[in-house]
């Protein structure tokens, strides 16, 4: 069993390693060792479905080592997580549920385009089962334990790579993002938590959860590291329907957009309370300041799981559930189930009421460049969760059900502790498009100086294939 953690303990950031590996101070294969030494010595974690065994690290280093101009990839040597929502040729796509599992023949473009930058997959993570919750107690292979301790939940549903980048396993992990997955786990453990634009990182080969809204997302220990990740993975994709360009905005002086805290609701837990006020306090020396109604947000976030959006889970799985009722976890069954009372009447009357919110929010952007709210609201352990799956897990998605919703951008920052030592974090909020506005606020938040945008590979070379080395994929206690 790993030891009991008290807080993130990440890896060296992307800067670091490129740096030692460039100049010759470690090298793919000395990474390659220290992530496999990392993920034996841990065990079974509950971080990893499905792991890339030593041979196929060294196997990967060694490709990169011999191959010429290989150091000057944006991504050489970087070893890198994958939630196991998301395709990678050879290595079995289980969302979580063993039954389901299948092994696609080709890599998800945004995963393809990291290996192409000479990233190094370390493997496939868990998840709450077919991404549908925001707390990571939904899957069959275990709970991976918070950094915190304290018997807190990690977070989902990208649980996995949450934990992965907060133990120090990889310095980067690639996660999903449809209510609050990419964000509620990276808030809990302490890290940055991206969900970029919908779009701008192709979905094709990401088994969905809701496929209007589903975005893929990145978490990290650094800004820097987000955008470096970001310029490899941001592409338009012609096969991705919800493909689009990425808008490059910088705002050297951002109009911070802040509800008032009476209005901001804390469900009674005090001291998160007086944590985030003690965080925002530091929001006057990032820009100008400026009061904004909560409001329309939570009315949004509300439509997620109270409206019909609900059945495009039923759509994905309908199927799998009638075929399989055994497999599935019974709350995400009685969630995607839940799916079917809806009418296309609901459908058109939530639209509308979405649309009305859109508007809402729209004239804030005439006023503010971002908005920042708690991204959590409190924080649960796992046995309160057991006792009270649904009510806890809504409570936890809070303020982040709402951002796909209204097509905004986000980052969750890393914003302290509680007096009892539970991790507080801000989320930042940015139209679309705005996602370099939103990244240069969360730099200044963390005191973090972004350099110029690394340049991207002037061509491409094809992703190197690595076979896995599988953990049990049949149902543990």
């Amino acid at each position: 069993m790993p030891e009991r953690a008290s807080g993130p303990r990440p890896t060296p950031p992307i800067p670091h390693l490129l740096t030692a590996l460039r100049s010759g101070s470690t090298t793919p294969l000395g990474i390659a060792d220290g992530l496999a030494d990392t993920v034996e010595r841990r065990g079974d974690d509950g971080v990893w479905i499905t792991a890339v065994g030593r041979d196929a690290l060294r196997a990967r280093a060694g490709h990169l080592a011999s191959t010429p101009d290989a150091d000057r990839l944006p991504l050489f040597g970087v070893p890198f997580a994958v939630k196991d929502t998301l395709d990678v040729a050879g290595m079995p796509t289980t969302c979580a549920c063993p039954e389901y599992a299948y092994v696609p023949d080709t890599t998800a473009p945004a995963v393809a385009r990291l290996l192409e930058a000479g990233a190094v997959l370390a493997g496939k993570t868990n998840l709450d089962q077919f991404a549908t919750g925001l707390n990571g107690t939904r899957s069959p292979y275990g709970i991976p334990e918070n950094v915190f301790g304290g018997g807190l939940v990690p977070g989902g549903s990208s649980s996995g790579s949450a934990v992965a980048v907060a133990t120090g396993q990889v310095p980067f992990a690639v996660a999903t993002d449809t209510a609050g997955s990419g964000r509620v786990p990276a808030a809990l453990n302490g890290i940055l938590g991206f969900k970029p634009t919908r779009g701008l990182i192709s979905t094709v080969g990401l088994v969905p959860a809701c496929r209007s809204l589903d975005c893929v997302s990145l978490m990290a220990t650094t800004v820097d590291d987000l955008r470096r990740v970001l310029d490899v993975m941001a592409a338009v994709d012609p096969a991705d329907p919800w493909s689009r360009p990425r808008q490059h905005r910088s705002v050297s002086a951002p109009r911070i957009g802040l509800p008032p805290s009476g209005d901001l609701e804390f469900l009674g837990d005090e001291p998160m309370r007086r944590a985030h006020e003690a965080a925002r306090a530091a929001l006057p020396g990032v820009g100008p300041v400026s009061e904004v109604p909560v409001a329309p947000f939570l009315r949004a976030g509300e439509l997620l799981y109270q409206g019909p959006w609900v059945a495009e889970r039923l759509l994905q799985f309908a199927d799998f559930l009638a075929a399989e009722p055994e497999a599935v976890h019974p709350v995400v069954a009685d969630i995607i189930a839940g799916g079917a009372a809806y009418t296309a009447v609901d459908v058109f009357r939530a639209e509308y009421r979405l649309q009305e919110l859109r508007a809402e929010v729209a004239r804030l952007w005439a006023e503010v460049d971002v908005v920042v709210l708690p991204t959590i609201p409190t924080t649960f352990t796992v046995t309160e969760v057991l006792a009270d799956p649904v009510a806890t897990n809504t409570a936890l998605g809070t303020y982040t059900h709402c951002g796909n919703l209204l097509d905004l951008c986000a980052v969750a920052v890393p914003a302290g502790l509680t007096d009892d030592g539970r991790p507080c974090s801000l989320m930042v909020l940015g139209p679309a498009g705005a996602d370099d506005v939103v990244l240069g606020v969360a730099a200044r938040l963390l005191g973090e100086a972004l350099p110029p945008a690394p340049e991207a590979p002037r061509d491409s070379r094809p992703a190197l294939v690595l076979p896995a080395r599988r953990r049990s994929l049949e149902r543990r206690p």
